[in-house]
């Protein structure tokens, strides 16, 4: 062995001598903490990626996905449209709002106890001045209308419209012209009996159907006329677009002598009878001094009586 070598041996053993390897009860410690540490990570790394997978599942599953219930009870499905939706404040989940349900035939909707609708429709039990029509300026006469305690039809064989649904009634006298003719001072052309009658709720198409039914059964009668007696004669004439239903007839008599000689002129009544919802609204041309309805003319007041009533009614 050269000198070299042997100083070198020399010096690696002297340096070897002065460090401290430790007892072997500290190196065992130290490796059985490592080992720890390297199971504590592999451990979270795993619970990290289960974590993962069921958060996923989550978001992939469908809402209506069932949860399973404890042993030993029975749960159905709860479907999409009746699940309760969860409080915005983190509260208890909103109870499901029942639909509305379809009101009557009269268009109105009825709700749900507690839930705000639209408010049924009021029978009126008073009738306002208001709710009858003004004649049109070309027809005034300058005779202010007279409220009477008239009759709201003509008799029709002794037939009796049954008045026990009568809410209220009013009636009046009007008096016209004819767009065509003077004005104040001169002879009227016509007079209408107009009256408005309320009815309880759905009783007066009850009424309607039974004036038509009365004029069917009455095509002919004799009715008092002064000195002598006349016969006159009834029929429906078709008619539509006035309020609700109307209904329209005429009556026609033989012609009024004139110094004892009879005219070849027919003396014709129109009536019309209109119902607004619970209301029902009659004109009753009854002419002036030999003078016969104008349909025309009716059919004009009619729309006027019309509008006055939707505009009362509101």
């Amino acid at each position: 062995m050269s000198r070299e070598l042997s100083e070198m041996y020399r010096s690696l053993a002297a340096d070897a001598d002065a460090r401290d390897l430790g007892v072997p009860d500290v190196l065992r410690h130290q490796a059985d903490r490592r080992a720890r540490l390297r199971v504590a990570g592999s451990t979270l790394a795993v619970a990290l990626v289960v974590g993962s997978v069921v958060i996923g599942a989550q978001v992939v599953a469908p809402s209506s996905a069932t949860v399973p219930s404890p042993a030993g009870t029975t749960t159905s499905p709860v479907p999409p449209s009746a699940s309760p939706s969860p409080s915005v404040s983190g509260g208890s989940p909103s109870p499901p709002v029942s639909p509305t349900t379809p009101g009557r035939s009269s268009g109105t909707t009825a709700t749900s106890p507690g839930v705000t609708g639209s408010p049924q429709p009021r029978t009126p039990t008073s009738i306002p001045d208001r709710a009858f029509f003004a004649l049109a300026p070309a027809n005034q006469t300058g005779i202010a209308p007279e409220f009477r305690d008239l009759a709201a039809l003509p008799g029709l064989c002794g037939a009796r419209i049954p008045s026990e649904a009568v809410v209220h009634r009013r009636t009046r006298l009007l008096v016209y012209k004819l767009p065509q003719n003077p004005g104040e001072g001169y002879v009227p052309d016509g007079t209408y009996t107009h009256s408005i009658t309320v009815y309880r709720t759905g009783r007066a198409d009850n009424v309607l159907e039974e004036l038509r039914q009365a004029v069917r059964d009455c095509p002919e009668q004799k009715r008092p006329g002064g000195d002598t007696p006349f016969r006159s004669t009834q029929r429906l004439l078709a008619d539509s677009g006035y309020g609700d239903e109307s209904v329209l007839f005429e009556m026609r008599s033989p012609g009024e002598s004139v110094n004892g000689d009879p005219t070849a002129a027919e003396d014709v009544r129109l009536v019309r009878a209109i119902r607004v919802g619970d209301v029902v609204t009659i004109l009753w041309e009854q002419g002036w001094e030999n003078t016969s309805s104008q349909r025309a003319q009716v059919d004009a007041d009619s729309r006027r009586a019309v509008a006055a009533i939707r505009a009362w009614l509101g």
